[in-house]
């Protein structure tokens, strides 16, 4: 048996709208059975196309109860900077001394469909800009799907990843004069 996945309820809303717009583009006589199934899809598509539709799900029961949790291991980036920090998000807490702001910083940068902890694209230009020795490595899970990622700032691309989930990773960025 397989899991009804949100990826899945979306597809099957899209296969909806599809119907729908293929059977309201038909021409010519159109039986009883015909134009009952073409209205029924007409239905399904503009529940499917209004906005609360587009929404994610509700949470789950079982992802509320064991939420978010990252462990954050960050070396060479100086001070109190580095060290092992365990984030919990939806509900926060743990160990990080940002605990709420990192969490917003993650859920900010999270997008369907995407992985907020890819790493930078292959083949991609990148200054030849270098932030420092520091690294870092995310594990845990988020959104239901296991992280396993690592930083460093060793040119633009790694740097401009790096800064866009401060500050569950220590901001490093130069101070504005």
């Amino acid at each position: 048996m397989f899991q009804v996945t949100p990826l899945r309820r979306l597809a099957v809303a899209a296969s909806a709208a599809c119907a729908a717009v293929v059977a309201s583009s038909t021409t010519g006589p159109v039986s009883a059975h015909a134009a009952g199934t073409a209205g029924a899809a007409a239905s399904v598509a503009a529940i499917a196309t209004s906005p609360e539709s587009l929404a994610p799900p509700p949470v789950r029961e079982e992802d509320r109860v064991s939420g978010d949790h990252l462990t954050v291991t960050v070396r060479h980036a100086g001070g109190r900077a580095n060290g092992t920090f365990e984030l919990y998000c939806h509900p926060g807490g743990g160990s990080h001394p940002d605990a709420g702001n990192a969490c917003r910083a993650v859920d900010r940068n999270t997008r369907w469909g995407g992985d907020v902890f890819a790493p930078a694209p292959a083949g991609g230009i990148c200054t030849m800009r270098y932030g420092g020795p520091a690294t870092a490595h995310v594990t845990g899970r988020w959104a239901g799907r296991p992280v396993d990622a690592t930083y460093d700032r060793a040119n633009g691309c790694q740097i401009e990843r790096w800064d866009r989930l401060v500050p569950l990773l220590p901001d490093l960025r130069p101070a504005a004069r």
